[in-house]
């Protein structure tokens, strides 16, 4: 059951088809099939020469590329536990998940290992440490532990129930977790997404995230590497992208919705198509009826763009097309119903339990919500995860026992239609507490959105919690109507209006005016409510 069987199974079946491609010294370079697996058992017979063995926690600190592809397969085949770290979450928060994860091993680049310098207390427990792009005082060069020519490595066995990984969560909406893969998650990952999207060996995929290169390649696709910075996604060249999936014929994009807004709007306003498209995959953060509609246009009814929903914990729980949200979804939602965010995919059971800050530590049916009712979404599957890390404590938050399975309890607040879709309203952590309601912010927000002068809304609560009031913050699509105080009365009032149409959003009278919303350092999209409420309680206090 190690997922490294994955990879060797995609060589017997088309050893020499393109596994990756990537720029080097600007000039796209081909990996087949065959040889990512010969320089990952490369990489594993010197790793294991080196003193790693099965179990070894290894933070992995290595730029996205072929080098972080092998090296993740050949730790796979190793036994090890790759960590994954999110360097945009910060320094301080980076070096206390590091201190507490106590990692064996560190194989990284030059500037991990000036880290580790600088801040030797947090990297303490390191026994073993590889720089992959030259020399470092205290640890080897990658391509001296690396053993050329050395044979095939024979995967370490395992059950489907030991630890594979360890994904540390961005900290956008709390303090980072390492989030605990078994290597059978992973491979019911892998046989969802098949399923979801009907993946073809062969197709041409471009994927915006890291991580996603290792489905790419578990799927048989061919992994395109584009030219971007995942920790600052929303800075992508989109000419660059353009280009790349011009020559390469990509099928399928994914990833956060701050790179293909950017791209498509450059292909917008420069009249460009991208025939070889059939698949926008979008992920992180919600996207709009604008977004959805731009890139539909640019397909040409020769694709779509979907957006699956999952967390880091479990990925993926549901599924809706844009044809879906155009057709059928959009206009509920700018009803105040919140977000559809498709049927459950298969295999996965979603239910809606009764909203309660304390922790349920096992099933219990009473707690679950109707048809309609809104509370939070929980998640049974293959693909849910079973802990965090040496977090007792958050792991009894956010499990649910049942038997032998497992359920996640998203943090999500929501419910199902008479359909079985899922709809979303928010966090739960940010839901706005008042004296007589209790409001909702993707609900307001997709009243507020589609206003053609408004680019995004968040509702927050000003006061304690049980005494709040709402208030709803804009981000205009012209910064220079920010200047204009009558334009700003105007869209206030046009904003009021459609609260106005319903019965609870309708006492959403504070409404103020933002120039550029905080947002995540994974995918540049999901709003910092959590910052923003701080500012708006600060505004309304100085006025006072």
């Amino acid at each position: 059951m190690n997922v490294a069987q994955l990879l060797t199974d995609r060589v017997q079946a088309n050893p020499q088809g393109r596994c990756l491609v990537h720029s080097q010294d600007g000039i796209d370079r081909v990996m087949t099939f065959a040889e990512v697996e010969r320089i990952c058992d490369e990489h594993a017979h010197g790793l294991r020469t080196y003193g790693l063995r099965p179990g070894d926690r290894v933070l992995l600190m290595e730029r996205p590329g072929p080098t972080f592809i092998t090296l993740t397969w050949a730790l796979f085949k190793l036994g090890c536990v790759p960590v994954f770290l999110d360097p945009g979450m910060g320094l301080k928060p980076l070096l206390s998940c590091i201190e507490k994860l106590r990692p064996d091993a560190l194989i990284g680049v030059q500037r991990a290992h000036l880290l580790r310098t600088f801040h030797s207390q947090s990297f303490a427990s390191v026994r073993r440490a590889v720089c992959t792009d030259g020399r470092w005082l205290g640890a080897s060069p990658l391509w001296r532990v690396t053993n050329p020519g050395a044979g095939s490595f024979t995967p370490h066995q395992v059950k489907k129930e030991q630890l594979a990984a360890i994904l540390f969560t961005s900290g956008s909406t709390g303090p980072a977790k390492g989030v605990e893969y078994r290597h059978g998650i992973f491979i019911a990952q892998v046989a969802a997404l098949k399923e979801m999207f009907g993946f073809q060996p062969g197709e041409m995929d471009m994927p915006g995230f890291p991580l996603f290169a290792l489905f790419s390649t578990a799927l048989g696709l061919t992994c395109v590497l584009p030219d971007l910075n995942p920790s600052r996604p929303a800075s992508v060249e989109p000419a660059r992208l353009v280009r790349s999936i011009q020559d390469w014929q990509i099928n399928n994009l994914q990833g956060s919705p701050a790179i293909w807004d950017k791209v498509g709007r450059y292909c917008q306003d420069f009249g460009i198509q991208l025939p070889s498209v059939r698949r926008v995959i979008t992920f992180g953060a919600p996207i709009s009826l604008e977004f959805i509609q731009m890139w539909r246009k640019i397909l040409a009814g020769r694709g779509d763009v979907y957006t699956p929903y999952g967390a880091t914990e479990v990925l993926p729980v549901s599924l809706i097309s844009g044809q879906e949200v155009v057709d059928e979804a959009s206009s509920h939602s700018q009803a105040g119903g919140g977000t559809c965010i498709g049927l459950p995919v298969a295999g996965a059971q979603v239910r809606i339990l009764r909203c309660t800050d304390e922790p349920v530590s096992e099933w219990n049916e009473e707690l679950m919500m109707g048809v309609g009712e809104v509370g939070e979404i929980v998640v049974s599957a293959e693909q849910v995860t079973w802990a965090y890390h040496q977090d007792a404590a958050a792991t009894q938050a956010s499990k649910i026992i049942q038997g032998e399975r497992v359920w996640h309890r998203m943090g999500d607040l929501g419910y199902l239609d008479g359909q079985g879709r899922l709809w979303i309203v928010g966090r739960k952590s940010h839901r706005v507490q008042g004296k007589e309601h209790v409001y909702y912010p993707v609900c307001a927000e997709g009243m507020a959105n589609p206003h053609p002068d408004v680019l995004r809304s968040a509702l927050v609560g000003l006061g304690q919690p049980g005494e709040q009031k709402p208030a709803l913050i804009l981000q205009l699509v012209k910064p220079k109507l920010m200047r204009d105080m009558a334009e700003r009365n105007r869209i206030a009032r046009e904003v009021r209006q459609r609260l106005g149409e319903h019965p609870v959003y309708g006492e959403v009278k504070q409404i103020l005016f933002h120039k550029d919303f905080p947002v995540d350092p994974r995918h540049n999209a999901k709003i910092d409510r959590e910052a923003l409420a701080v500012w708006a309680q600060k505004q309304t206090l100085d006025k006072e």
